[in-house]
């Protein structure tokens, strides 16, 4: 894994990511998973150019069954953003670069999420 993304477990969740001080993104994904292996080196790259503005992260789905439990992970890939503790948009299934970098300019610009759905 790049040494710029963080392993997020469910142990280490709330820790990292809602109580995060900058924006953060977290890749959930699992090994097996051919669009997760297509979509990590954009998410690699994006944390290249962002990755002192935004945490970047991956969370194994199958690992970490409570985490993806908890926000409703159905399906992989799924990027989660998260701002001041809340989720911020949510991305599901491949996509390209531009649209995943469209959500973390409207972050940093202090923009309106789409505040998806979740139940915790």
């Amino acid at each position: 894994m790049a040494e710029n993304l963080l392993e997020i477990e469910d142990s280490t969740f709330e820790s990292q990511v809602l109580q995060a001080k900058k924006p953060i993104l977290v890749d959930f994904w699992a090994p097996w998973c051919g669009p997760c292996k297509a979509i990590g080196p954009l998410v690699e790259k994006l944390a290249a150019s962002y990755g002192d503005q935004i945490i970047f992260a991956k969370c194994n789905a199958d690992d970490n069954p409570e985490t993806t439990g908890k926000f409703g992970i159905k399906s992989i890939p799924t990027l989660l953003f998260f701002k001041d503790g809340e989720v911020f948009d949510k991305i599901v299934g491949m996509t390209n670069q531009a649209k995943i970098e469209e959500v973390l300019k409207k972050i940093l610009a202090g923009g309106q999420g789409s505040a998806p759905f979740i139940v915790q």
